[in-house]
């Protein structure tokens, strides 16, 4: 039983995964922010761009 939950101690793979699936997590809201951003921007200019047209 000590043998098992030393073991259970040292195995570091779910940690791994958990930061994995945590760096993955962050790298999305950040992507995620930044299209809303660009994509207001580029609605205003083609905005712009329209009105300029007619």
């Amino acid at each position: 039983m000590k043998t098992l939950l030393s073991q259970f101690a040292k195995d570091e793979s779910g940690a791994t995964a958990i930061e994995y699936g945590l760096i993955a997590s962050l790298i999305s809201i950040v992507a995620i922010a930044a299209f809303n951003a660009v994509g207001t921007k580029l609605q205003d200019t083609f905005t712009k761009i329209a009105a300029n047209l007619n």
